[in-house]
């Protein structure tokens, strides 16, 4: 199927590729289907764009790319609501806010973006209790300087 895009225009996107988020997502649940698309080369930034909205796409990337020591839990509710079986099936995305100049750019690393890839559910989880913040420095050594 085609959709029109934030940030690559009109593409191609296979309907089995498409990540069904059965409650949207904080500040958007009228949208319910998402494409993970990628927007750099090295395959370390994605878009999550809408299927519906057009104007609606995220910048994530991995987060355990730039945060290595990055860890939760997911609640069970999530684990239930993500229909996982397996840790296998989990893909993990953190939603940047981008800024100019890039090297300012922060991840929210406290509503991870959570995928079944085996299922094709999504879902943002908002951890309580957690040390982590929805800004922190994507490159903080870059800040130091």
């Amino acid at each position: 199927m085609k959709i029109e895009t934030k940030y690559h225009g009109l593409i191609e996107v296979l309907e089995e590729e498409v990540i069904r988020f059965p409650n949207g997502l904080p500040g958007f649940l009228e949208e319910k289907e998402f494409a993970v698309i990628p927007f750099s080369e090295d395959g370390t930034f994605f878009i999550l764009q809408s299927v519906q909205t057009p104007d609606l796409g995220f910048v994530l990337t991995n987060p355990f790319t730039f945060y290595p020591e990055y860890d939760f839990n997911l609640e069970n509710q999530a684990v239930n609501a993500l229909e996982l079986d397996s840790a296998e099936d989990v893909t993990v995305y953190t939603v940047l806010t981008m800024v100019d100049p890039f090297h300012l750019t922060t991840a929210n690393l406290q509503a991870p973006v959570v995928i079944n890839v085996k299922k094709k559910l999504g879902k943002q989880v908002i951890l309580t209790g957690s040390p982590y913040q929805t800004k922190h420095n994507l490159f903080p050594e870059a800040i130091a300087k």
